[in-house]
């Protein structure tokens, strides 16, 4: 059974998983795009973007290999 401290400490964890449409980003990051039309953004539980990413495995992945839970969000 994990205390209340556990508890808050894994919320910390937790991050949240995003699709993002590649036209909605600054130029410079559209340009790394290539021809993909969507990427996949990672966010902790204060919004602050962590990660972008070009799938959502991926992003998924990337968030459990450091220790994260990731939650999507539609």
């Amino acid at each position: 059974m994990n205390t209340p401290q556990e508890f808050e400490n894994e919320d910390n964890r937790i991050v949240y998983v995003k699709a993002v449409e590649v036209a909605d980003l600054p130029k410079e990051v559209q340009a790394e795009a290539g021809d993909l039309n969507r990427l996949y953004a990672v966010h902790d539980a204060d919004g602050q973007q962590l990660a972008l990413v070009a799938d959502r495995k991926l992003a998924f992945v990337l968030a459990r290999q450091h220790d994260m839970s990731p939650v999507a969000v539609h």
